[in-house]
Protein backbone atom coordinates (compact mmCIF):
# COMPACT_ATOMS: atom_id res chain seq x y z
CA UNK A 1 0.00 0.00 0.00
CA UNK A 2 1.56 3.48 -0.86
CA UNK A 3 2.21 5.85 1.50
CA UNK A 4 0.47 9.36 1.11
CA UNK A 5 1.37 12.34 2.58
CA UNK A 6 0.46 16.25 1.44
CA UNK A 7 2.51 19.41 1.60
CA UNK A 8 2.14 21.75 4.05
CA UNK A 9 2.79 25.70 2.95
CA UNK A 10 4.82 27.10 5.45
CA UNK A 11 7.89 29.57 5.55
CA UNK A 12 11.05 28.05 4.87
CA UNK A 13 12.62 29.39 7.76
CA UNK A 14 11.28 30.87 11.32
CA UNK A 15 13.74 32.59 13.61
CA UNK A 16 11.99 33.88 16.57
CA UNK A 17 14.92 35.07 18.72
CA UNK A 18 16.72 38.57 19.96
CA UNK A 19 19.33 40.11 17.73
CA UNK A 20 17.30 38.21 14.37
CA UNK A 21 17.12 41.30 12.41
CA UNK A 22 20.62 41.75 12.64
CA UNK A 23 21.40 38.47 10.45
CA UNK A 24 18.68 39.08 8.16
CA UNK A 25 20.96 39.38 5.13
CA UNK A 26 23.10 35.96 6.07
CA UNK A 27 19.35 34.29 6.45
CA UNK A 28 18.24 35.27 3.23
CA UNK A 29 21.39 34.26 1.66
CA UNK A 30 21.47 30.87 3.31
CA UNK A 31 17.80 29.98 2.49
CA UNK A 32 18.92 31.01 -0.90
CA UNK A 33 16.03 33.58 -0.93
CA UNK A 34 18.41 35.91 -1.60
CA UNK A 35 21.80 35.69 -2.08
CA UNK A 36 22.16 39.46 -3.93
CA UNK A 37 20.45 41.00 -1.20
CA UNK A 38 18.38 42.76 -3.90
CA UNK A 39 14.89 43.61 -1.66
CA UNK A 40 12.36 45.46 -1.62
CA UNK A 41 11.39 46.74 1.52
CA UNK A 42 8.28 48.01 2.53
CA UNK A 43 8.14 50.24 5.78
CA UNK A 44 6.28 52.84 7.82
CA UNK A 45 5.89 56.02 7.39
CA UNK A 46 6.37 56.54 11.22
CA UNK A 47 8.64 54.22 13.23
CA UNK A 48 9.89 52.76 9.93
CA UNK A 49 12.46 54.99 9.56
CA UNK A 50 13.97 54.18 12.19
CA UNK A 51 14.65 51.04 11.25
CA UNK A 52 15.75 51.50 8.01
CA UNK A 53 18.30 53.96 9.92
CA UNK A 54 19.49 50.89 11.67
CA UNK A 55 19.31 47.95 8.84
CA UNK A 56 20.49 50.00 6.15
CA UNK A 57 24.27 49.86 6.50
CA UNK A 58 23.23 46.10 6.81
CA UNK A 59 21.33 45.43 3.57
CA UNK A 60 23.41 48.31 1.08
CA UNK A 61 21.27 46.76 -2.05
CA UNK A 62 17.89 46.96 -0.65
CA UNK A 63 15.08 49.42 -1.57
CA UNK A 64 13.19 51.11 1.05
CA UNK A 65 9.43 51.86 0.19
CA UNK A 66 7.65 53.81 2.79
CA UNK A 67 4.19 52.53 3.24
CA UNK A 68 1.57 55.38 4.11
CA UNK A 69 -1.08 53.33 5.68
CA UNK A 70 -3.11 49.99 5.64
CA UNK A 71 -5.23 50.00 2.52
CA UNK A 72 -5.89 48.23 -0.43
CA UNK A 73 -4.43 50.98 -2.78
CA UNK A 74 -1.02 51.48 -0.61
CA UNK A 75 -0.97 47.41 -1.34
CA UNK A 76 -1.48 48.07 -5.06
CA UNK A 77 0.84 51.04 -4.88
CA UNK A 78 3.69 49.52 -3.49
CA UNK A 79 3.36 46.76 -5.85
CA UNK A 80 3.48 49.05 -8.94
CA UNK A 81 6.39 51.04 -7.55
CA UNK A 82 8.27 47.44 -7.64
CA UNK A 83 6.91 45.94 -10.46
CA UNK A 84 9.67 45.33 -12.95
CA UNK A 85 12.39 45.87 -11.23
CA UNK A 86 14.18 42.44 -10.16
CA UNK A 87 13.90 42.17 -6.46
CA UNK A 88 14.87 39.01 -4.87
CA UNK A 89 11.51 39.08 -2.84
CA UNK A 90 9.23 41.77 -0.69
CA UNK A 91 10.07 41.87 2.80
CA UNK A 92 7.23 43.77 5.23
CA UNK A 93 9.43 44.86 7.79
CA UNK A 94 6.86 46.28 11.35
CA UNK A 95 3.32 45.71 12.19
CA UNK A 96 0.27 43.89 10.81
CA UNK A 97 -0.25 46.63 8.87
CA UNK A 98 3.07 47.16 6.62
CA UNK A 99 2.93 42.98 6.38
CA UNK A 100 -0.30 42.71 4.68
CA UNK A 101 0.56 45.31 2.46
CA UNK A 102 3.47 43.51 2.02
CA UNK A 103 1.85 39.89 1.26
CA UNK A 104 -0.62 41.48 -1.09
CA UNK A 105 2.28 43.46 -3.52
CA UNK A 106 4.21 40.11 -3.71
CA UNK A 107 1.42 38.62 -4.54
CA UNK A 108 0.85 41.09 -7.35
CA UNK A 109 3.81 41.22 -8.85
CA UNK A 110 4.85 37.18 -8.39
CA UNK A 111 7.80 37.68 -5.87
CA UNK A 112 8.27 35.90 -2.64
CA UNK A 113 7.69 37.91 0.88
CA UNK A 114 9.56 37.86 3.87
CA UNK A 115 7.68 38.60 7.01
CA UNK A 116 9.95 40.62 9.52
CA UNK A 117 7.66 41.21 12.53
CA UNK A 118 8.54 44.24 15.21
CA UNK A 119 5.44 43.25 17.11
CA UNK A 120 3.00 40.67 17.78
CA UNK A 121 -0.25 41.76 17.62
CA UNK A 122 -2.36 39.41 15.64
CA UNK A 123 -2.57 36.08 14.01
CA UNK A 124 -1.56 37.25 10.51
CA UNK A 125 2.02 37.18 10.66
CA UNK A 126 2.02 34.37 8.63
CA UNK A 127 -1.27 33.36 7.46
CA UNK A 128 -2.15 32.81 3.73
CA UNK A 129 -4.29 36.00 4.12
CA UNK A 130 -3.98 40.40 3.62
CA UNK A 131 -6.11 41.98 5.83
CA UNK A 132 -6.71 45.34 3.84
CA UNK A 133 -9.22 48.43 4.22
CA UNK A 134 -10.92 49.25 0.98
CA UNK A 135 -13.68 51.49 0.29
CA UNK A 136 -16.43 49.12 1.77
CA UNK A 137 -14.85 48.96 5.13
CA UNK A 138 -12.35 46.20 5.59
CA UNK A 139 -11.46 43.21 3.14
CA UNK A 140 -9.62 39.88 3.06
CA UNK A 141 -7.13 38.81 0.42
CA UNK A 142 -5.61 35.12 -0.10
CA UNK A 143 -2.15 35.46 -0.48
CA UNK A 144 0.85 32.92 -0.69
CA UNK A 145 2.32 32.50 2.99
CA UNK A 146 5.33 33.85 3.63
CA UNK A 147 8.49 32.47 2.34
CA UNK A 148 10.22 32.92 5.67
CA UNK A 149 9.38 34.47 8.59
CA UNK A 150 11.74 36.37 11.08
CA UNK A 151 10.29 37.78 14.59
CA UNK A 152 13.20 39.91 16.44
CA UNK A 153 12.39 39.71 20.06
CA UNK A 154 14.30 42.85 20.88
CA UNK A 155 12.02 44.81 18.96
CA UNK A 156 9.33 42.99 20.22
CA UNK A 157 9.87 43.91 23.91
CA UNK A 158 10.46 47.93 22.71
CA UNK A 159 6.79 47.65 21.32
CA UNK A 160 3.95 49.12 23.43
CA UNK A 161 2.70 46.36 25.89
CA UNK A 162 -0.89 46.93 24.22
CA UNK A 163 0.32 45.20 21.16
CA UNK A 164 1.52 42.10 22.41
CA UNK A 165 -1.62 41.91 24.79
CA UNK A 166 -3.42 41.82 21.39
CA UNK A 167 -1.69 39.34 20.21
CA UNK A 168 -2.52 37.19 23.16
CA UNK A 169 -5.94 37.60 22.62
CA UNK A 170 -5.86 36.54 19.21
CA UNK A 171 -4.17 33.36 20.16
CA UNK A 172 -6.70 32.31 22.34
CA UNK A 173 -9.54 33.16 20.11
CA UNK A 174 -8.59 30.22 18.20
CA UNK A 175 -10.27 27.81 20.82
CA UNK A 176 -13.26 29.35 20.53
CA UNK A 177 -13.05 29.35 16.79
CA UNK A 178 -12.22 25.69 16.47
CA UNK A 179 -15.22 25.04 18.54
CA UNK A 180 -17.46 26.19 15.43
CA UNK A 181 -15.78 24.91 13.33
CA UNK A 182 -16.41 21.45 14.87
CA UNK A 183 -19.94 22.89 15.88
CA UNK A 184 -20.99 23.24 12.19
CA UNK A 185 -19.09 20.16 11.20
CA UNK A 186 -21.92 18.25 13.69
CA UNK A 187 -24.85 20.64 12.39
CA UNK A 188 -24.16 21.14 8.62
CA UNK A 189 -21.39 18.68 7.79
CA UNK A 190 -18.76 20.88 6.98
CA UNK A 191 -15.34 19.36 6.82
CA UNK A 192 -12.93 20.29 9.49
CA UNK A 193 -9.47 19.47 8.71
CA UNK A 194 -7.75 17.63 11.41
CA UNK A 195 -4.45 18.71 11.19
CA UNK A 196 -5.36 22.43 10.97
CA UNK A 197 -7.60 22.31 14.20
CA UNK A 198 -4.78 20.48 15.90
CA UNK A 199 -2.44 22.61 15.50
CA UNK A 200 -4.53 25.75 15.97
CA UNK A 201 -6.01 24.44 19.26
CA UNK A 202 -2.61 23.46 20.41
CA UNK A 203 -1.65 27.33 19.48
CA UNK A 204 -4.15 28.43 21.29
CA UNK A 205 -3.84 26.35 24.33
CA UNK A 206 -0.21 27.01 24.74
CA UNK A 207 -1.13 30.72 25.29
CA UNK A 208 -4.04 30.15 27.78
CA UNK A 209 -2.29 28.18 30.04
CA UNK A 210 1.24 29.79 29.34
CA UNK A 211 1.82 31.10 33.28
CA UNK A 212 4.30 33.80 32.23
CA UNK A 213 3.85 37.34 31.09
CA UNK A 214 4.58 39.83 28.68
CA UNK A 215 7.76 40.95 30.67
CA UNK A 216 9.00 37.40 29.94
CA UNK A 217 11.21 36.37 26.95
CA UNK A 218 10.12 32.70 27.19
CA UNK A 219 6.10 33.52 27.36
CA UNK A 220 7.00 35.89 23.80
CA UNK A 221 8.47 32.92 22.14
CA UNK A 222 4.99 30.75 23.15
CA UNK A 223 3.21 33.54 22.04
CA UNK A 224 5.29 34.32 18.87
CA UNK A 225 5.35 30.68 17.74
CA UNK A 226 1.17 30.21 18.65
CA UNK A 227 1.13 33.11 16.20
CA UNK A 228 3.18 31.90 13.50
CA UNK A 229 1.44 28.32 13.89
CA UNK A 230 -1.98 29.84 13.58
CA UNK A 231 -0.96 31.23 10.51
CA UNK A 232 0.16 28.21 8.97
CA UNK A 233 -3.38 26.54 10.50
CA UNK A 234 -5.12 28.92 8.01
CA UNK A 235 -2.39 27.98 5.25
CA UNK A 236 -3.49 24.27 5.45
CA UNK A 237 -6.93 24.75 5.74
CA UNK A 238 -7.02 27.32 2.67
CA UNK A 239 -8.78 29.84 5.02
CA UNK A 240 -9.12 31.30 7.93
CA UNK A 241 -11.74 28.76 10.03
CA UNK A 242 -8.76 27.48 12.80
CA UNK A 243 -8.18 30.93 13.54
CA UNK A 244 -12.06 32.96 12.91
CA UNK A 245 -15.20 32.46 14.28
CA UNK A 246 -17.73 34.08 16.36
CA UNK A 247 -15.00 35.33 18.04
CA UNK A 248 -14.02 37.22 15.09
CA UNK A 249 -17.51 37.66 13.39
CA UNK A 250 -18.05 40.07 16.91
CA UNK A 251 -14.88 42.10 16.21
CA UNK A 252 -15.83 42.43 12.44
CA UNK A 253 -18.99 44.08 13.78
CA UNK A 254 -16.99 46.20 16.12
CA UNK A 255 -15.10 47.32 13.05
CA UNK A 256 -18.01 47.89 11.02
CA UNK A 257 -20.60 49.61 13.23
CA UNK A 258 -18.18 51.90 15.42
CA UNK A 259 -15.04 52.41 12.86
CA UNK A 260 -13.54 55.32 15.01
CA UNK A 261 -14.08 53.97 17.85
CA UNK A 262 -13.06 50.16 17.74
CA UNK A 263 -10.42 48.71 19.96
CA UNK A 264 -7.64 46.63 18.76
CA UNK A 265 -8.50 43.51 16.82
CA UNK A 266 -6.83 41.01 19.94
CA UNK A 267 -8.97 43.20 22.44
CA UNK A 268 -12.45 42.01 20.44
CA UNK A 269 -11.59 39.15 19.63
CA UNK A 270 -10.60 38.51 23.20
CA UNK A 271 -13.99 39.39 24.44
CA UNK A 272 -15.74 37.48 21.27
CA UNK A 273 -14.21 34.77 22.24
CA UNK A 274 -14.80 34.63 25.71
CA UNK A 275 -18.34 35.65 25.03
CA UNK A 276 -18.96 32.93 22.63
CA UNK A 277 -17.41 30.18 24.93
CA UNK A 278 -20.35 31.04 27.54
CA UNK A 279 -22.61 30.91 24.45
CA UNK A 280 -22.19 27.50 24.25
CA UNK A 281 -22.59 26.85 27.96
CA UNK A 282 -19.01 26.21 28.78
CA UNK A 283 -19.13 28.63 31.53
CA UNK A 284 -16.00 26.87 33.38
CA UNK A 285 -13.97 27.69 29.97
CA UNK A 286 -15.11 31.04 29.14
CA UNK A 287 -14.50 31.95 33.17
CA UNK A 288 -10.67 30.64 32.50
CA UNK A 289 -10.61 32.68 29.60
CA UNK A 290 -11.69 36.16 31.65
CA UNK A 291 -9.42 34.95 33.54
CA UNK A 292 -6.66 34.81 31.65
CA UNK A 293 -7.40 37.84 29.77
CA UNK A 294 -7.34 39.83 32.96
CA UNK A 295 -4.32 38.69 33.79
CA UNK A 296 -2.58 40.01 30.66
CA UNK A 297 -4.18 43.38 30.95
CA UNK A 298 -6.95 42.43 28.30
CA UNK A 299 -10.50 43.90 28.40
CA UNK A 300 -13.25 41.11 29.58
CA UNK A 301 -16.31 43.42 29.10
CA UNK A 302 -17.45 46.05 26.30
CA UNK A 303 -17.48 48.86 29.12
CA UNK A 304 -13.54 48.00 28.98
CA UNK A 305 -13.30 49.52 25.55
CA UNK A 306 -15.57 52.05 25.84
CA UNK A 307 -18.54 50.31 24.33
CA UNK A 308 -21.84 50.04 26.10
CA UNK A 309 -24.25 46.84 27.05
CA UNK A 310 -26.80 48.25 23.65
CA UNK A 311 -23.87 48.40 21.55
CA UNK A 312 -22.52 45.15 22.72
CA UNK A 313 -25.66 43.62 21.75
CA UNK A 314 -26.00 45.79 18.63
CA UNK A 315 -22.32 44.22 17.56
CA UNK A 316 -23.67 40.76 18.19
CA UNK A 317 -26.77 40.37 16.41
CA UNK A 318 -25.12 42.00 13.45
CA UNK A 319 -21.79 39.81 13.35
CA UNK A 320 -23.61 37.30 11.55
CA UNK A 321 -23.55 39.43 8.57
CA UNK A 322 -20.02 40.16 8.72
CA UNK A 323 -18.95 36.52 7.63
CA UNK A 324 -22.09 35.03 5.03
CA UNK A 325 -21.86 31.76 4.56
CA UNK A 326 -19.66 31.28 7.99
CA UNK A 327 -21.84 28.63 10.39
CA UNK A 328 -20.71 29.83 14.44
CA UNK A 329 -22.71 29.17 17.44
CA UNK A 330 -24.09 32.28 17.07
CA UNK A 331 -25.73 31.43 13.62
CA UNK A 332 -26.71 27.87 15.48
CA UNK A 333 -28.43 30.13 18.21
CA UNK A 334 -30.05 33.02 16.06
CA UNK A 335 -30.94 34.73 19.11
CA UNK A 336 -32.96 37.64 19.80
CA UNK A 337 -32.62 40.99 20.70
CA UNK A 338 -33.67 40.21 24.14
CA UNK A 339 -32.27 36.82 24.38
CA UNK A 340 -28.29 38.54 23.26
CA UNK A 341 -29.00 40.99 26.40
CA UNK A 342 -29.66 38.26 28.74
CA UNK A 343 -27.03 36.31 27.71
CA UNK A 344 -24.74 38.73 28.08
CA UNK A 345 -26.49 39.98 31.60
CA UNK A 346 -25.20 36.38 32.47
CA UNK A 347 -22.14 36.27 31.18
CA UNK A 348 -20.92 40.17 32.69
CA UNK A 349 -22.55 38.23 36.45
CA UNK A 350 -20.77 35.18 35.75
CA UNK A 351 -16.90 36.64 35.24
CA UNK A 352 -17.62 39.06 38.34
CA UNK A 353 -18.31 36.30 40.58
Amino acid sequence: MPVLTRLIPSPVVVDISSGALDDLAGLLADQRISNAGRLSIAISRGSGQALRERLAPLLPDADWYPVADGTIDSAVQLADDIKGKRYDAVVGLGGGKIIDVAKYAAARVGLPMVAVATNLAHDGLCSPVSILDNDNGRGSYGVPTPIAMVIDLDYVREAPDRFVRSGIGDAISNISAIADWELSRDVTGEKVDGLAAAMGRTAGEAVLHHPGTVADDEFLTVLAESLVLSGIAMSISGDSRPSSGACHEISHAFDLLYPKRAASHGEQVGIGAAFAMHLRGARDASGHFADVLRRHGLPVLPDDIGFSTDEFVKAVEYAPQTRPGRFTILEHLDLTTDQIRDAYADYAKTIRS
